[in-house]
């Protein structure tokens, strides 16, 4: 069925929101190191760990730690020079950031949240190696918050104040590497009530907080500065949280597929348990594959590995039915036996293939006992991986026949998702003993413009049309705009080189990341003291991105602007002039136009464009 087929209310879709935002502060939540991303290649150190998880204070162990310890790998960090020694672990943290507090205090305010009295450090529980400590330190700052969408409002549950994880940069053989300079940078979580009921109004209330975050002028920008997670179920169905939504407009596709995907397994278990199916003992079925001309299966054996096997009773013709787009029940299987260490698996929904032949696919249904109705899934890895893996499907198996598992899921570019780890629960939380409470003063807080409010503004008070004042308002730049305008520069002028110019450059490849606020500040401030040209700005900036160690003045002379006085601008004028007289004297001031870019190209942004006009009128009336 297509996804725009689906009639949400009757399916009972509930659906809620949880965006992680960074905050843009000078330091760490609990150190004194810079918030600033550093290369890999930066890298002076490394550290290496081991996790694994350890018992709450009930003595509980939490499911979705527990299955990621199963995974035996190592962890290995890149440090750098501004590492500090509670990012390794090695020292407790310090006290909690005041600039982090004071801008999530502002976006509690703007989601007109209740700050709590006091704050308490928790740790969270995580063991996939993005935490040197094995947790995530994180706190509670407010409640009862509410925003409107044109559905209705949708309420907000919580905010915390927490660390970032440290950033996965590569797998290698038995391990994973992460990077140090993420991790601790401050972070707000915001949670919504289960208050949305189409896959539009997800992406409403996305939009709606984003912007109340932007508003701030304090929250990081950029590809993984934002991730919004998503929790959809329908009334058949269950819940599943799905992570890693980085494309705001992309939430919407991602709840549709989702009540797709759980429709479709609804409709499966239903099957299934009209068949009467079951899951059968997993078994060892390698002697079936001893000349298997399949490369995968021939390659595990040969490497000493071994293929193991489960039969799916009733299962077939439904393992290889499509639940999303290029995804399958039995992609779902194969999503646990990845986990466990498998690179996948082959079912008989699907075969033959990959070479393996029919006689091979008759003998392994002889050796598990499986029937025409029946499906098989069988694994080829090492012999530890292959009986983990087997029975991580066999598992999933079980679950398909009762319906849809409640699980955590992560995003896939397409809109779909796959199997990550069970839900977290309680026991992953326990109270972080290093930090003490703190006591917020929500009436040191003064609440931000909104960025809809800019707009207005900007139209009102700097005369932007609308288009450059929504530009400007919702862009990475907007505190420096403002900055620039609050010391004289031209709003338009500010404003049409910090998105228009910096557009036109990007998109001829000049690294414009590269540029510094203190580089644009310094170069507005030589055009408004008449000391560089604006036709000239493209050029000097292109020089700083290139080269950010230099000054907004090296960078005039390294692009060659430097030196031209306004008579050396006049004989320039004048000579360009003289070499088109003839077209002079048969079109007078007809010709200005030709001229006047022939004379800007000569001058190469040395002068403004307002006096090259003037000076070139002047000289084609002297000759007319």
């Amino acid at each position: 069925m297509s996804s725009d087929a689906y009639d949400y209310e009757a399916l009972g879709l509930v659906a809620g929101l949880e965006i992680h935002q960074q905050l843009d502060t000078e330091t760490k939540l609990f150190c004194e190191s810079p918030t600033e991303l550093r290369e890999p290649e930066e890298s002076d150190r490394t550290i290496s760990r081991f996790l694994h998880p350890t018992k709450s204070e009930l003595g509980e162990l939490d499911d979705a730690a527990l299955e990621e310890s199963r995974v035996d790998r190592e962890f290995e960090y890149l440090a750098y020079d501004s590492t500090c020694l509670v990012e390794e672990d090695d020292e407790p943290p310090t006290e909690v950031d005041g600039e982090a507090l004071s801008v999530a205090m502002q976006i509690a305010s703007l989601l007109d949240m209740e700050i709590v009295d006091q704050l308490h450090v928790m740790r969270k529980l995580v063991i996939d190696g993005s935490n040197t400590s094995g947790f995530q330190r994180s706190m509670l700052l407010g409640q009862e918050g509410e925003i409107q969408t044109s559905e209705g409002p949708v309420s907000i549950v919580d905010l915390l104040l927490e660390e970032e994880s440290a950033q996965r940069v590569e797998e290698y053989d038995g391990g994973v590497r992460y990077s140090l300079d993420r991790l601790g940078i401050p972070l707000v979580e915001i949670g919504t009530g289960p208050d949305i009921r189409s896959p539009e109004q997800a992406k409403e209330a996305a939009k709606r907080i984003g912007m109340l975050l932007r508003s701030t002028g304090k929250v990081k920008r950029g590809l993984g500065t934002i991730r919004q997670d998503v929790n959809v179920s329908i009334e058949e169905g269950a819940r599943v949280e799905i992570k890693g939504v980085q494309a705001l407009d992309q939430i919407d596709e991602i709840v549709r597929l989702e009540v797709g995907r759980q429709s479709e397994l609804v409709d499966i278990a239903e099957e299934l348990q009209a068949r009467d199916a079951s899951v059968g003992e997993t078994q060892d079925v390698t002697n079936v594959f001893e000349d298997t001309d399949s490369g995968v299966i021939g390659g595990a054996l040969g490497d000493g590995g071994k293929v193991t096997a489960v039969p799916l009773f009733g299962f077939d013709g439904l393992v290889g039915r499509e639940i999303q787009p290029d995804r399958r029940l039995g992609t779902e299987l194969s999503d646990h036996a990845k986990r466990n260490g498998a690179g996948g698996i082959f079912h008989t929904d699907e075969l033959p293939a990959y070479g393996v032949t029919d006689e091979e696919v008759a003998a392994l249904r002889d050796a598990v006992g499986a029937g025409e109705e029946d499906a098989v899934a069988i694994v080829a890895a090492d012999a530890e991986t292959a009986d983990l893996a087997i029975e991580a499907v066999a598992e999933r198996a079980e679950t398909a026949i009762e319906g849809v598992p409640e699980e955590t899921r992560d995003a896939t570019d397409e809109g779909t998702t796959r199997y990550l780890r069970p839900l977290p629960g309680a026991a992953r939380m326990y109270p972080e003993t290093d930090v003490p409470p703190v006591e917020p003063d929500p009436s040191e807080i003064d609440e931000p413009e909104l960025l809809t409010e800019k707009v207005e503004r900007y139209q009102d008070e700097f005369d932007l049309d609308s288009g450059l004042a929504e530009q400007v308002a919702y862009g990475r730049r907007m505190p420096l705009f403002e900055e620039a305008v609050a010391r004289g520069i031209d709003p338009t002028f500010a404003a049409s080189v910090l998105e228009s110019t910096v557009t036109e450059l990007r998109r001829d490849d000049v690294p414009v990341e590269n540029i510094a606020d203190a580089h644009f500040l310094a170069v507005f401030d030589l055009v408004a003291d008449d000391e560089l040209a604006k036709e000239g700005v493209n050029d000097v900036l292109t020089v700083l991105a290139e080269q950010p160690d230099l000054t907004a003045e090296e960078a005039i002379e390294e692009a060659g602007l430097g030196g031209v006085d306004d008579q050396e601008v006049r004989e320039i004028i004048a000579g360009v002039v003289e070499r088109n007289a003839d077209q002079v004297a048969e079109e007078g001031m007809g010709a200005f136009s030709g001229l006047m870019g022939e004379c800007m190209a000569e001058l190469r942004g040395k002068a403004d464009g307002d006096t090259v006009s003037d000076v070139l009128r002047e000289e084609i009336g002297k000759r007319s």
